[in-house]
C-alpha cells in the first residue's frame, strides 16, 4: 500500500502542472484578444441603452433643437442599412418595380425608406427633411400618449399609439390622396392630365401661388421641377400615396385670391406650422 506522502505528492504535481498549463495557454491566447478588442476600436464610453432611451433629447423641449448629427449618432442604420437585392422569395428587386419607382421622377435602383427621405438625389434636390421633421419624440413606456402621469397626453399629435410619428400630421402631406373633388377635377389625374395639356402649372400658375413655403421643402426647386415634368408634382400630391385620404393644407392667401372662403375650406388653417415657418428677410 503506497505511503500518504506519495499520494500528497502526487496530488502537489498535478496541480502544477495545471497551473503551468493554464498559464501558457492565456500567454498563447493573450495576442489573439488584443488584438479582436484593438480591432473594435474604443470601449464605448457613452450611456447605456436605458439611460439613452430615457435621454431628454427623446423628449419635449430637447428634442425640437435635436441636430441630424445627434441623431445618427445613434440611428446611423438607417442610412447605412441597404434594400436586399432578392426578396426572401427569391424575386429581384432589379426586376421588380417597387410602387415609389412607377413615376418617371425615380431615378436609380430601389432604395430603403429613410435614404429616399434623405439622401437620394430627389431628396438632396427638392426636400430639406430633417430627422425632427418627423420625429418629435416618443415616449418609450408602452408608447402609448396618456399612458402615466408624466406621458404625454392623449391629445398629443407627436405620435400615435406604437409608431414613431404620426402618420397624419406626418406621411399624410406627401402621401395622401389628389383631392380632386376640391381641385374640379372632372376625374383622376392619370385620366383627365391630358385635357390640361399634362401640366399642373395650366391651373396652378394662377391658382394657390403660394405653396411649399416651409422649412422642409426646397420651393423654387420643387417649382422649376414641376414646370419640367407634372409627375414631379403628381409625385407627392398622388401618385405615391400611402391613404385614400387627403392632407388638408393651410389655405394660405395669394394674389387675387376671391375674398369668399368655400365651404370645405372654412376650417383650414392659414399659415402652417409655426415650426415649419420660414424665417421673414427683412430688406435693409
Amino acid at each position: 500500500m503506497e505511503s500518504p506522502k506519495t499520494g500528497i505528492l502526487i496530488l502537489a504535481l498535478v496541480a502544477i502542472a495545471t497551473a503551468v498549463g493554464i498559464f501558457l495557454g492565456l500567454q498563447l491566447r493573450q495576442p489573439a484578444q488584443t488584438a479582436a478588442i484593438a480591432a473594435q476600436g474604443p470601449v464605448n464610453s457613452g450611456k447605456d441603452h436605458l439611460r439613452a432611451t430615457y435621454d431628454p433629447i427623446h423628449f419635449k423641449p430637447a428634442i425640437d433643437k435635436a441636430t441630424d448629427a445627434q441623431c445618427l449618432a445613434c440611428h446611423r442604420e438607417v442610412l447605412e442599412d441597404k434594400v436586399r437585392e432578392t426578396s426572401p422569395v427569391g424575386i429581384k428587386a432589379a426586376a421588380s418595380k417597387a410602387w415609389y419607382q412607377r413615376l418617371s421622377t425615380y431615378a436609380g435602383e430601389q432604395d430603403t425608406f429613410h435614404r429616399r427621405h434623405l439622401v437620394t438625389p430627389m431628396a438632396r434636390e427638392l426636400m430639406n427633411l430633417s430627422c425632427t421633421t418627423c420625429h418629435q419624440g416618443s415616449d418609450p413606456r408602452e408608447e402609448a400618449p396618456g399612458s402615466s402621469a408624466t406621458a404625454m397626453p392623449q391629445s398629443t399629435d407627436a405620435f400615435t399609439l406604437r409608431k414613431q410619428v404620426n402618420p397624419e400630421t406626418t406621411c399624410l402631406k406627401c402621401h395622401g390622396q389628389m383631392n380632386i373633388q376640391v381641385m374640379g377635377l372632372p376625374s383622376p389625374w392619370l385620366e383627365s392630365k391630358e385635357m390640361f395639356g399634362n401640366s399642373c402649372l395650366t391651373c396652378h400658375a394662377a391658382i394657390r401661388t403660394k405653396r411649399h413655403q416651409v422649412s422642409y421643402l426646397k420651393a423654387e426647386a420643387i417649382e422649376a421641377a414641376g414646370a419640367k415634368n407634372a409627375d414631379t408634382c403628381y409625385g407627392c400630391h398622388g401618385g405615391r400615396s400611402w391613404y385614400r385620404i387627403s392632407y388638408p393644407y393651410p389655405r394660405h392667401a395669394w394674389e387675387g385670391m376671391a375674398p369668399e372662403v368655400p365651404d370645405w375650406a372654412k376650417d383650414r388653417p392659414t399659415e402652417s406650422e409655426a415650426r415649419f415657418l420660414l424665417p421673414v428677410v427683412t430688406q435693409k
